[in-house]
């Protein structure tokens, strides 16, 4: 049924063109806002361009555009699927196997999305509202200061993420639609204006591009690089949203965006050419070729599209940011967070822990940079960065899963060029704006790393026994009727699939801590998977009808809600006869072949000593604390409603020296 489901998912509709115009293109397709505008600002304005600088410019978007988000992102990013998912942690768990170093670029990667998640809101809102200043009348209410405009950012800002508890299904409607109408007003918008000069065609020709970067009228050399890559910011949305729109539509919208864009670029650098020498232009503090070159008459639609086009973009951000979360916890690289299903829509949630967080950096990166020109300059450093670490993930997947050493060769040598020039361009806005976006991603992989270890430290200090020489004592504990009975099933959360060994803890709490008899010992893991989707279990009785260890098997996309699954394994197994039926008497409802239920989670403490490096012992007590402040992880496994046990016990990371003993006086 998932092969039939994934099967229609790829084929290409009218609807489903729609829906990858309002999911995937949101952010490359708001750039022409603010490209152009940043290109011209970092030359010295627009008294300091001239045609072969517009030309060669123009040559450089169009040719960015092609490289980094045609052939990389489309033609070939596409093809590396899992499952018909794609982006950053779906690419590492198809080759995780084929490094354990692999970690690394993984959450290099993931930190640097996330804070694109931050900066996208900020930056397109704010020049959206910006281009009310386009407006005479408006330009005059808003004053010379930038406090009103930083007001209505905000307000548009706190609204889109106050809205995203009750789920955005309804409006989320509305996004294809208003990305049409958006894509056709920048295409139209810029033919108009090419028309009138067609010398502008020339920019097709790739010398151009390469000329400007050594003209001396090009006043930022290899730094123009640096507002040039804007142009492609939200080109890994196109890999990263295939599993929601399906390889075949965005292989037949992309072209329909890329000409709409292209054109918008050359409308105005057409404008830009014919009023480089005009008194009034040339006095315009920020100055926005994109609405400038529209009649005065056009331009509250213009900005009122822009406006839809920066919300559809800031929400496809959002959106994307608790999938990531999600994803990037179901591989224990993050703590588990509480997710919700705020809409009948498949796939959409909710984590309000990250809708919270994105929120207030968003309202701070707002509040320190005031204007749109200066957000630019710590929009597109982050994402440099994230491709190069998924061009890493790209070589691997083609040189050693597809066995294509040559293939992953060319390709790594092309992109690590390209965007390594990128890179080091766009390192250029780090004193102006740029350590921004870095001081994010620094704090999200500090998570990441400190929860990735933080959990190898445990697992490294892990005991476990073997269960079948165990089965003889909890068997005496279950006949032992001098001991209350705990619950007629008592559950135990494990990790690993390994059937034959448990956590020391585990039988230290059932047998010593506090004996609990039950007439069932449930064990049971959440394994996550390379499929996406899969909903698969397998039990191990051990030759009893007492202790059942429990592998679920799930997607990285699947919530592991235990509580459902555990509910249709115990109905599996009453079926079949291995669990013997526990007669249920009392209840508002009939009768039951199924008794209570108790889960019972062990949870590490770190000792306030511990035989373990500085390093080590920083990242573990950073992870319990970041334990602390997410809260509990029964949301995530879908207990919060359940009767549930907490156990704490030591890490018994203690001294290996002798203890010193203690003088009876």
């Amino acid at each position: 049924m998932q092969k039939i489901e994934a099967e229609n998912k790829h084929k290409f509709s009218l609807g489903m063109f729609l829906v990858a115009l309002g999911i995937v293109y949101g952010d490359i397709g708001t750039s022409p806002m603010y490209v152009m505008k940043s290109i011209v600002e970092g030359n010295g304005g627009i008294t300091n361009v001239d045609q072969d600088f517009i030309v060669g410019s123009l040559s450089l978007v169009i040719w960015t555009i092609t490289l980094l988000t045609t052939v990389k992102h489309v033609l070939i990013a596409l093809r590396a699927d899992n499952h018909g998912e794609g982006g950053i942690f779906a690419l590492y768990s198809l080759i995780r196997n084929c490094g354990k170093w692999l970690i690394i670029p993984t959450m290099i990667g993931g930190c640097t999305m996330l804070a694109d998640g931050v900066l996208t809101p900020a930056v397109t809102v704010t020049t959206a509202v910006e281009g009310l200043r386009s407006i005479d009348a408006v330009n005059d209410f808003l004053g010379s200061g930038q406090h009103l405009v930083v007001v209505i950012t905000l307000a548009i800002i706190s609204l889109l993420f106050i809205i995203q508890r009750s789920g955005t299904s309804s409006i989320g409607k509305m996004f294809g639609p208003v990305m049409m109408v958006w894509f056709l007003f920048l295409g139209v918008t810029g033919i108009w204006l090419t028309l009138g000069d067609l010398s502008i065609l020339k920019a097709l020709n790739p010398v151009y591009a390469l000329q400007v970067l050594f003209s001396p009228h090009n006043k930022a050399g290899f730094l123009i690089l640096g507002s040039v890559f804007l142009c492609t910011t939200g080109a890994e949305a196109l890999y990263t949203d295939m599993g929601h729109v399906g390889r075949s539509n965005i292989f037949i919208s992309w072209p329909f965006v890329k000409i709409c864009l292209i054109l918008n670029y050359m409308g105005q650098c057409v404008w830009i050419i014919q009023n480089q020498n005009n008194p009034i232009i040339q006095v315009m503090e920020d100055l926005n070729p994109f609405y400038m070159m529209l009649p005065e008459a056009m331009r509250p639609l213009a900005i009122l599209l822009s406006a839809l086009a920066a919300i559809i973009a800031s929400q496809a951000l959002i959106s994307g940011s608790y999938t990531l979360v999600r994803e990037a916890s179901s591989l224990d690289l993050m703590p588990h967070l509480n997710v919700q299903y705020p809409s009948d829509t498949k796939g959409q949630i909710y984590i309000p822990y990250v809708n919270n967080i994105l929120w207030f950096f968003c309202v701070l990166v707002v509040l320190y940079f005031q204007s749109g020109s200066r957000m630019e300059n710590a929009y597109g450093l982050a994402i440099t960065i994230s491709m190069l670490m998924m061009t890493v993930l790209f070589c691997v997947y083609i040189g050693v899963l597809h066995k294509h050493p040559v293939a992953a060769a060319v390709f790594g040598v092309i992109f690590f060029a390209l965007e390594g020039v990128f890179f080091i361009s766009s390192l250029g806005k780090f004193v102006v704006g740029g350590y921004v976006a870095i001081i994010i991603s620094l704090m999200v992989l500090f998570i990441m790393i400190a929860w990735y270890r933080g959990t190898e430290i445990e697992q490294e200090q892990n005991i476990f026994l073997n269960m079948r020489e165990h089965l003889d004592s909890i068997k005496k504990l279950q006949n032992d009727e001098s001991i209350p009975l705990c619950s007629n099933n008592v559950v135990y959360l494990v990790k690993g699939d390994e059937t034959e060994v448990i956590d020391r803890d585990i039988l230290y709490s059932i047998l010593d801590k506090d004996p609990k008899r039950a007439d069932a010992y449930w064990f049971i893991s959440v394994n996550t998977t390379n499929d996406p989707y899969q909903k698969q279990y397998e039990v191990e009785t051990f030759g009893t009808d007492y202790i059942f260890r429990v592998n679920l098997y799930l997607g990285y996309k699947v919530r592991p809600s235990v509580n459902i699954y555990l509910r249709q394994v115990v109905h599996d197994l009453l079926a079949t006869g291995e669990l013997p039926k526990q007669n249920k008497r009392h209840s508002i409802y009939a009768p039951s072949d199924v008794g209570s239920f108790k889960f019972c989670m062990i949870r590490k403490t770190m000792p306030q000593e511990g035989d373990i490096d500085e390093v080590d012992d920083l990242l573990i007590r950073a992870k319990y604390l970041i334990r602390r402040i997410c809260g509990n992880p029964f949301q995530w496994f879908g207990l919060e409603n359940s009767n549930m046990i907490i156990e704490y016990v030591p890490l018994f990371l203690l001294p290996r020296q002798k203890e010193d003993r203690l003088e009876r006086l």
